[in-house]
């Protein structure tokens, strides 16, 4: 057989449903195995936008997404959504079509040396010089991309390689047990526990990476420890859940913040520092932390840990609350109503335009619990891991390691795809959304009805919102935008405008029942996000 065709069953004995790419010159051989392959080949209007596709497909499966581009400028634009995907933690695996191994060794048209230009960004990149080695690179690749911590993989693939013969088969897929936790590690953190005041959590990501997050609920209410969740792990413990404090990482003084600063031990599970640099809510470095992980804790000089329970996530947790003694009761329980009555406070608020907290307000209440939302990264990203919130994990979808923008919209595609019977929601500022609108075309074709919801401020918002607070005046971030609406037309979609705010909810209601891609330019009320920073200035939290 071909080594194109080797290469596409070991792709299928790997589980893989769906690529994302955009076919060029140095894939012909793997474009046209394909077509006789059970594999889905998504053709995609930009390849920034299949790598975010990958990325999101990996984070809510947990099964590496596959994206495929060809040599050159095909491959470096899958740069940034390859980088979210493995500062994310989230298993994808990239390939890239390469020139002829005879063309290698010098300067050659539209030539970079790939496997080098991926190694930085990647857990592991590879080039395929001679066909036999196929099997052991796209085992490794997906076995690498789904290991803890998990992430990005590249291969390249030459296209003289693609066309050669070879006799050979895939290897066997298997997946690893993690270890279990070390007792003695074990018997230190329950002891920690039981002798500390006031702990908190910090649940992040790795958590819902581990599918930990029923142990996590009992774990915090069997102790009565309060959580704070990492935007990435929106979800993790259901909002209702009395232990729940909402969202870590406004990089600012907030409710939570409070409970860090009152707290004389932080249990740290799941955590990564990407998620929420530690500096920012451990910057006096003279509290006790506890980190448990199925990953050694990464070293930094305000993440000291004290112990380190690494092991199966799930078991750690239900040894460590055996072991441990209850609390009678915790000091932030102020600090959840408090957040609740912000919540709260804006149901009802009519002015226009919409302020934040109304849209969340509107948006939550549209929704099912289990529909999902893809953020994209902007003011509104702020305000939505704020005041969004979620019963189940994987609900709504942050990207908070790379924080690349963009990812929305091509985020959305996949979840739908994923999960066609869910409500998939793209929540996106104006600028994000134009750095991949393309997408909408994607979107058509597959026939996969999503609702676009834009906030819309002409403005780099949370730049200017930054800006604004260092400076007290705005620099370079103002902009026009298209008639959202004429535009949505233009792709055969349905567009609408909110022109009141008593609107919203009728309009969000009938965007989400329709079977077609909808698009909702919603203006916003940034103002709301220096009231917020003055608000956090001047919070005085309990003692």
């Amino acid at each position: 057989m071909k080594a194109a065709e080797l290469f596409v069953k070991c792709l299928e004995n790997e589980g893989v449903r769906y690529i994302y790419g955009v076919p060029g010159e140095e894939n012909l051989d793997v474009m046209d195995v394909l077509l006789d392959s059970s594999i889905q080949f998504i053709t995609v209007r930009h390849e920034q936008g299949a790598a975010f596709m990958a990325d999101v497909y990996g984070r809510l499966s947990g099964n590496a997404g596959v994206c495929l581009s060809t040599l050159g400028p095909g491959a470096t634009n899958l740069v940034t959504g390859v980088a979210d995907a493995n500062l994310d933690h989230a298993p994808l695996v990239a390939i890239a079509g390469q020139a002829g191994t005879n063309r290698l060794h010098k300067e050659s048209h539209q030539v970079l040396n790939l496997e080098h230009m991926f190694g930085p960004i990647t857990k592991y990149a590879s080039r395929l010089l001679t066909p036999d080695i196929i099997p052991e690179v796209v085992r490794k690749a997906f076995k690498v991309a789904q290991t803890e911590k998990t992430g990005a993989t590249f291969i390249e693939f030459p296209e003289n390689i693609a066309g050669m013969e070879i006799d050979s088969d895939v290897l066997p897929v298997k997946h690893p047990l993690d270890p279990e936790p070390p007792q003695e590690k074990v018997e230190q953190a329950a002891e920690m526990i039981s002798s500390s005041r006031n702990p908190i959590i910090l649940a992040g990501n790795g958590v819902i990476r581990s599918r930990a997050w029923q142990q996590l609920s009992d774990f915090a209410e069997r102790l009565n420890i309060p959580v704070a969740n990492t935007f990435m792990s929106k979800g993790v413990i259901p909002f209702r859940h009395q232990a729940a404090l909402g969202s870590a990482g406004l990089q600012a003084r907030d409710y939570v913040s409070c409970g860090f600063s009152g707290s004389d031990l932080i249990i740290c599970i799941g955590y990564d520092l990407v998620e929420y640099h530690p500096y920012l809510w451990h910057p006096s470095c003279d509290r006790r932390i506890i980190h448990i992980d199925r990953s050694p804790a990464e070293v930094d000089a305000h993440y000291a840990v004290e112990v380190g329970v690494v092991g199966d996530i799930k078991h750690s947790l239900i040894r460590i609350g055996e072991l441990a003694t209850p609390h009678q009761g915790h000091h932030m329980r102020a600090l959840r109503k408090s957040l609740i009555e912000e919540m709260n406070h804006h149901a009802e608020d009519m002015d226009y335009p919409v302020k934040p907290q109304k849209i969340i307000w509107d948006l939550r209440t549209a929704l099912e619990l289990e529909d999902i939302v893809i953020c994209d990264v902007g003011a509104h990203k702020m305000w939505m891991a704020r005041m969004f919130r979620c019963e189940y994990p994987n609900t709504c979808i942050i990207s908070n390691g790379f924080a690349s923008m963009g990812i929305a919209l091509p985020g959305a595609i996949a979840a739908k795809m994923l999960y066609p019977e869910r409500t998939v929601v793209a929540v996106t500022g104006d600028a994000g959304f134009m750095m991949n609108s393309q997408e909408i075309e994607t979107a058509m074709r597959c026939g996969l009805p999503i609702v676009i919801l834009i906030w819309n401020d002409s403005s780099y918002g949370l730049i200017e919102w930054k800006q604004m607070n260092e400076f007290g005046r705005e620099s370079y971030v103002r902009f026009t935008n298209p008639d959202f609406v004429k535009y949505a037309e233009a792709f055969g979609c349905r567009g609408y405008r909110v022109e009141r705010t008593q609107d919203l909810p009728g309009i969000l209601r009938e965007a989400l029942s329709n079977d077609t891609v909808s698009i909702i330019d919603c203006p916003v009320d940034y103002r709301e996000n220096i009231k917020l920073t003055e608000q956090m200035g001047n919070l005085v939290c309990p003692t």
